[in-house]
């Protein structure tokens, strides 16, 4: 169900909005504008709408123009409810939003305008629907707008070793938690340690990138494996944690044991070469990952070659 983050005090609109989408959506209430960054780290809406929605409000303004302006945050589409039409269509001012609707609400009118928001936002930016993370297209913008603009940048490639013959054995339910755990720790990692430049993608799968300047990246790698390492074991069944290992069918369909899942991650960056394409980048981190993958456990490799 597609999660809908709704911010306004108490009232008659709030109670109505309710009433129209809470049978389609899962809703989230939060008074407070000034918390939509924590709560879009601890989990990410498919739309957020702001109730009394006076744009003009400098609070309003500068959160919403913060939102849309963040690597991690800017696909999310944002609803606004107004109470009046005022003048913001001139030329020269700038709009944090992607829609708006006048109260009184009309429920059908509501219930359209948030499915072209979500729907909108998905085609043009191709969320991955599981961990409402930016997809290949938007991916592969950021490497090249990186690129293109000369800043210095490490583009990292992560995925979750072992992680079918524990799909195999738990079913996709675990699997995709483990998915959207992962998902949650790199946006709050990437987050945490680079706010303005930090990017999350998520590839499909078990595959993700995450792109930070390169003199962060080896406390966000550290950081990330530490965490997701100490986690992990809770995903087994007891019997499985006290062993340490689980039996599975490899992909010959041979009975094998199997460590428990485990980070590789490959890293790439410009701070001693050129790039020009977004193709020449990903295939060094591509290559670093399948290096982390010789290694057991958890691990990070990063590109150290000055040619």
């Amino acid at each position: 169900m597609e999660f809908i983050l709704i911010i306004g005090k108490e009232s008659s609109k709030l109670k109505s909005l309710k009433t129209s989408l809470s049978d389609r959506y899962r809703l989230l209430f939060l008074e407070n504008i000034s918390k939509l960054f924590d709560q879009c780290l601890t989990d990410m809406p498919d739309l957020i709408i702001i109730m009394d929605g006076d744009i003009n409000d400098r609070i309003v303004a500068s959160i919403t123009r913060n939102l849309k302006a963040d690597p991690l945050f800017n696909h999310l589409p944002v609803l606004v409810i107004v109470d009046e039409i005022r003048p913001w269509n001139s030329p020269e001012r700038e709009i944090f939003f992607d829609d708006y609707i006048k109260a009184p609400l009309d429920n059908d009118d509501l219930l359209l305008r948030c499915h072209l928001c979500i729907n909108r936002a998905k085609r043009f930016l191709e969320i991955n629907p599981l961990t409402k993370l930016p997809g290949n297209i938007s991916i592969i913008k950021e490497i090249q707008k990186r690129i293109d603009d000369n800043v210095p940048f490490a583009l990292s490639y992560a995925d979750i070793d072992f992680f079918k013959p524990f799909n195999d054995k738990y079913g996709f339910s675990r699997g995709d938690e483990v998915i959207r755990l992962l998902g949650r720790l790199l946006t709050n990692i990437v987050k945490m340690h680079s706010p303005d430049e930090g990017f999350v993608g998520h590839v499909g799968g078990d595959d993700f990138v995450f792109i930070i300047p390169p003199e962060k990246i080896e406390s966000v790698c550290e950081e990330l494996i530490r965490h997701f390492d100490s986690i992990i074991p809770g995903f087994y069944d007891a019997t499985e944690r006290e062993k340490g290992f689980i039996e599975a069918t490899d992909r010959e369909g041979n009975k094998k044991v199997f460590p428990f899942l485990s980070l590789s991650i490959g890293v790439a960056h410009n701070r001693y070469r050129r790039f020009s394409h977004y193709g020449q980048v990903s295939e060094i981190a591509t290559e670093l990952k399948v290096y982390a993958k010789k290694f057991p456990g958890s691990c990070y490799k990063i590109d150290r070659r000055k040619g």
